[in-house]
């Protein structure tokens, strides 16, 4: 019984007590909101040091880090390390999104080092697999992508990445209105490719009753791909983005009534104006699935700074709806990140998610922010280090130039307002 067909029956499983205690929501309203598809639970029945995590309307807004090797860079050992930076800064969910290396070894040692859910994007490997045997990528076939998939929630896998939503009738929507950018999304890409080539449907669409039973058979969470997502600010909320949102919407009511749980995943590149539209859409046209964005970024010309750029728009998106935020690196465009950029991407993302938080009034979040301006006006140093979304950073910055007097800091010093006031 997946958690979706458990909420519909009214049984609430362990994993919704979990998530209940996490997020201060009793067990029913948790069983409530994923029996109506509000809510997804991703923890697939072999990972089983999973932490269940909830994610959707009414809880507190979730982070995401992507990590993985790419065909340039292969280091095994660096990955683990960013996934335990990614850990250490609180992410509640990484993805695994290698290109390079020993694909399986990789992706077997992310879910057996992680206890937050593990997502990837089956389809990247049936891609390389196919180039690695000398065969053009348009010439996978359908059981060579499927068999992809099998292999990756035969390993644990919680939410796997799949773009049902790209269709011949999708991409010529697309190309009849021109993007200044064309398609960005890899996944996206392999099919729109794959399509043209065989003159047929995405395999994915086409099939997509064979995809709800394998991710039935072990509860995996379907994360609907936005392969048409803009890559810039110029092509944002076009046809071809629009028209894939439509189809989407259908394939999530099909998911459902397969009791599979399922979430949306979202732009992309869009202006500050378009933000609140774009979440409004989604959650009318998915009828209220979890929507999973990546950022959005809201400016094209920041490389180096678009982990500020992305928690901008991430924040304006989770408090006018988005549920789930991919993070997004300074080395976004420009590199494969290092650990640290995962980090710095991580807390990025978790300040964007609790400043929308505040705004939607889920709880916890005014609480943490009121003890934290307590601890100000009693100048307690070490309590506001205790508080800090990083207390590692904090800590740092405070002891690399330290005051003369320990009651206050050297941006003021003796003429410390609050000192001042309190006497």
């Amino acid at each position: 019984m997946t958690q979706l067909e458990a909420g519909k029956s009214g049984i609430v499983t362990p994993e919704m007590e979990e998530v209940s205690q996490e997020e201060r929501r009793t067990p029913q309203k948790i069983m409530e909101g994923v029996a109506r598809g509000e809510i997804v639970i991703p923890k697939n029945k072999l990972h089983t040091h999973c932490q269940a995590k909830g994610i959707g309307k009414g809880l507190k807004t979730k982070v995401n880090a992507n990590i993985g090797t790419s065909s340039d860079v292969v280091n095994v050992e660096e990955e683990i390390a960013k996934l335990q930076a990614a850990l250490e800064a609180g992410t509640d969910a990484v993805m695994d999104l290698s290109t390079g290396g020993d694909l399986n070894a990789i992706r077997r040692k992310v879910v057996e080092e992680s206890y937050v859910p593990v997502g990837t994007v089956p389809i990247y490997q049936a891609a390389i697999e196919s180039r690695r045997k000398g065969q053009p990528v348009v010439e996978m076939s359908v059981d060579e992508i499927f068999k992809g998939i099998e292999r990756h929630v035969g390993d644990g896998v919680d939410f796997i990445t799949v773009h049902c939503g790209v269709t011949r009738e999708t991409v010529a929507r697309m190309e009849q209105e021109g993007r200044v950018l064309g398609v960005v999304s890899r996944g996206g890409a392999f099919l729109i490719a794959w399509m043209k080539y065989n003159q047929r449907e995405n395999p994915l669409y086409e099939y997509y009753d064979r995809l709800l039973e394998l991710a039935k058979e072990y509860d995996v969470t379907l994360s609907l791909g936005d392969g048409f997502r803009p890559g810039c600010i110029a092509d944002a909320t076009d046809r071809g983005q629009i028209q894939e949102l439509l189809i989407i919407g259908e394939l999530v009511e099909r998911a459902w009534d397969a009791g599979v749980q399922v979430m949306v995943e979202g732009p992309g590149h869009v202006p500050l104006d378009q933000i609140s539209a774009n979440m409004i859409l989604q959650k009318r046209l998915c009828h209220g699935a979890p929507f999973y964005v990546l950022g959005p970024l809201v400016t094209d010309v920041a490389p180096g700074y678009d982990h500020i750029v992305s928690a901008i728009g991430g924040a304006i998106a989770a408090t006018h709806g988005a549920d789930f935020i991919c993070y997004v690196t300074p080395s976004e465009h420009l590199r494969l990140p290092t650990v640290e950029d995962v980090r710095e991407g991580v807390i990025a993302a978790r300040i964007a998610g609790h400043a929308a938080d505040l705004a939607k009034g889920i709880p916890g979040a005014w609480e943490w922010d009121l003890k934290m301006g307590k601890a100000r006006w009693d100048l307690n140093w070490k309590r506001q280090i205790e508080l800090a979304i990083d207390p590692q950073r904090a800590k740092m910055m405070r002891e690399t130039r330290p005051p003369k007097e320990e009651e206050v800091c050297t941006m003021c010093g003796e003429f410390c307002a609050i000192k001042l006031l309190r006497g």
